[in-house]
């Protein structure tokens, strides 16, 4: 099945933001307006101590996300943002990101 030029197919992306031009070390409140803006834009994610995996179907909703994420921080108060995208982009299934670790696991046993 194909949804304009892209076939349905799960694309999971790893997103790092990294504020610049703080007050001061601690970088959870820059964290979590892009969290926040995440949850705005609907879009599936999981939040970890080196950065943020998201799940979605279609390479715009991807973008859209990581702008409106890159965007918050700025708006939270930082001078300079380094954000670094990860992105898997599997078209011929649909895996989920817990499906891709449970079939690491599975190998491990």
């Amino acid at each position: 099945m194909k949804i304009g030029t892209y076939n349905i197919a799960m694309i999971s992306a790893e997103i790092t933001m990294i504020p610049i031009g703080t007050s001061g070390t601690s970088l959870s409140k820059y964290i979590a307006a892009a969290v926040a803006a995440l949850d705005e834009k609907g879009v599936k994610y999981e939040i970890s101590g080196m950065g943020t995996t998201i799940e979605v179907d279609d390479p715009d909703k991807l973008f859209d996300a990581v702008k409106a994420a890159h965007e918050a921080v700025f708006r939270e108060g930082a001078q300079r943002v380094a954000t670094s995208i990860k992105i898997d982009d599997r078209r011929d299934k649909e895996k989920t990101i817990k499906e891709k670790v449970l079939s690491v696991k599975e190998k491990m046993h």
